[in-house]
């Protein structure tokens, strides 16, 4: 008898990945894949939506006919601040332009004017100004920029709900995407900001996100969720099952740091430290700050890497050595050797002298102990001032690193850790 299960897929920035599970949801098959960036239009890397969209369909066609499982839903998350545009007739006009695209400051600025300025707008919109990482950016962008583009869009989607829709011919919008940094939602309103009706779009209304669609795929009847932002997809489960109120740090690419019980206004400093709010499937704001940590744990092994002649996975199988961690951190104090020392600063140094270290060991260990203090003056900002958080739940990649996990259990004022691997 074939086993029931419901197809996840998990779309990041670096790793796309299906994972298959059952009726107790309980993970039974897991596959990763790693696609190679295109260009777009003006020559800036971004994902090839092609190559995914056939993998996301072959995939499901796969698992459709399996003689092993009999699949019946299906749902899709992926990263968010990414959008696809459709013409009149469905069809998309648009790359999935990456949201590290550069973008003219002069082209959000007239927004920002119209509505009580920077701060107050960022504020409403719970929006840090983050260039192309607003998505709503990226309509203005396209509407000054791409004119000609501009004026064919007749539908807009998040990522989630563009990846759903390319099976049901669906189009929704849902409050996760929505209401992640994008700049288009105005939440004193819980409704789209007054300025998005100044692009001349008709944006759809958010819907429920546990709306689903039934398809059909060679006589077998399967349902199809609406897609959901990732960040919030990772929280979701823990409001059922955690006692107690509970932070979660979403590791990967980023790391997002989730506070759902705190009721504290977002202020103009906490957003210019990358603090915002994100909208959980309760529709509820979730304050939460960011820490661009996978792409700075890369970065910092690629310079050791190079340095001590390693290969690019050696870092892998480095054990935890507490009395060098501890040493390290006596030695160099409130001093840094990667990142520039002033608090919160997430840059690396122009020079950073890796002779200091003996072996690729003990550099390693010096950039964990930075990126987990980094990490920590990142979940203080979501902190309240009467904290009374009694469990912290840690996901994604940094769970997979023992490293990083018993050097944060060291400094995080947290009582009880679960690490979700």
């Amino acid at each position: 008898m074939k086993e029931r299960v419901i197809a996840v897929f998990d779309i990041g920035k670096t790793n796309k990945k299906i994972i298959l599970f059952n009726d107790r949801m309980k993970v039974v098959h897991e596959e990763e894949q790693k696609f190679a960036e295109v260009r777009d239009d003006d020559g800036f890397e971004c994902d090839d939506l092609e190559r995914i969209e056939k993998w996301l369909l072959s995939t499901i066609q796969k698992f459709a006919v399996s003689d092993k499982y009999d699949l019946t839903d299906i749902n899709i998350t992926t990263y968010g601040a990414t959008i696809v545009c459709l013409d009149e007739n469905g069809k998309r006009i648009t790359p999935a332009y990456n949201y590290l695209k550069p973008l003219d400051e002069i082209i959000p600025e007239s927004i920002y004017k119209r509505n009580g300025g920077r701060d107050e707008f960022c504020r409403r919109t719970a929006s840090p100004a983050l260039g192309m990482l607003n998505s709503g950016m990226q309509l203005l962008w396209l509407k000054r920029i791409k004119p000609e583009v501009f004026s064919k869009i007749r539908h807009v989607l998040h990522f989630p709900q563009y990846l759903s829709y390319t099976l049901t011919g669906k189009i929704y919008s849902e409050h996760t995407s929505i209401g992640c940094h994008t700049a288009l939602w105005d939440f004193d309103n819980m409704t789209y900001h007054q300025w998005v009706s100044t692009l001349g779009l008709n944006l759809p209304d958010p819907v429920p996100v546990d709306t689903n669609t039934e398809i059909s795929i060679d006589g077998r009847k399967i349902r199809v969720g609406i897609g959901i932002h990732d960040s919030s997809s990772s929280l979701a489960p823990y409001f059922s099952e955690s006692k107690g109120k509970f932070i979660l740090l979403s590791t990967g690419t980023w790391c997002i740091n989730m506070n759902p019980f705190n009721t504290e206004k977002l202020t103009v400093e906490q957003l210019d430290k990358d603090c915002l709010c994100y909208m959980s499937i309760n529709r509820q704001p979730v304050k939460s700050s960011r820490l661009f940590l996978g792409h700075m744990l890369e970065t910092g092994v690629r310079l050791l890497n190079e340095h001590f002649n390693k290969t690019e996975d050696y870092f892998r199988n480095i054990k935890f050595d507490r009395n060098s961690s501890m040493s390290l951190k006596e030695k160099y104090l409130d001093e840094k050797v990667f990142f520039q020392e002033e608090p919160l600063e997430r840059e690396f140094k122009e020079r950073i002298d890796l002779y200091q270290f003996k072996n690729f060991e003990t550099a390693y260990h010096q950039l964990m102990n930075e990126l987990c203090q980094l990490t920590i003056e990142s979940v203080n900002l979501i902190l309240p001032d009467n904290n009374d958080i009694s469990n912290i739940y840690i996901t994604g990649g940094f769970s997979k690193m023992n490293i990083s996990l018993i050097s944060l259990r060291s400094i995080l004022p947290i009582k009880e850790y679960t690490d979700l691997k």
